[in-house]
């Protein structure tokens, strides 16, 4: 199983809307980042740790995801800590466009992608599966069923 470490203030700052956002309503943008997220990795066995700068607001529940707020210290050392301390670096892909932390994660044996390589991803998958969702509910609507005959 795969450990995704998210730095994620830095993933904020690479995707329009949620950075647009962030300079009005810090917190909902979290929520939103949070969200995109749990639904990106809903269907898939990997653990993630998606961190914060800061102290926590309120509570953020996203199942499969843990939030974790770097309180006193940066996020980038809470983040290096968790590296350090893990048992199998070699199974964590850290998410970050953050030079000094990526640097950290590769001499660690750590996978890195870049953040706005990763925001490729999330809006690839997210809409794949916004369109078979939309696919699912046509498919199971009474109406199809009765115009194509479908039982």
């Amino acid at each position: 199983m795969k450990h995704y470490i998210i730095d994620g203030n830095n993933l904020i700052g690479k995707i329009p809307a949620i950075k647009k956002l962030q300079k009005s309503r810090k917190q909902t943008s979290r929520e939103k980042l949070a969200f995109l997220l749990g639904r990106y990795f809903s269907n898939q066995k990997n653990s993630v740790s998606l961190y914060f700068d800061g102290h926590i607001n309120e509570t953020i529940k996203i199942s499969g995801v843990k939030i974790k707020y770097s309180g006193s210290k940066t996020a980038d050392e809470k983040i290096k800590l968790e590296i350090e301390k893990s048992k199998n670096p070699r199974n964590i892909i850290v998410v970050t466009s953050d030079n000094n932390v990526a640097e950290f994660a590769r001499v660690c044996s750590c996978r890195v992608i870049k953040s706005e390589d990763f925001t490729k991803n999330l809006s690839t998958r997210s809409s794949s599966d916004e369109e078979q969702s939309r696919i699912d509910q046509i498919n199971n609507s009474e109406e199809f069923k009765k115009l194509f005959g479908a039982k």
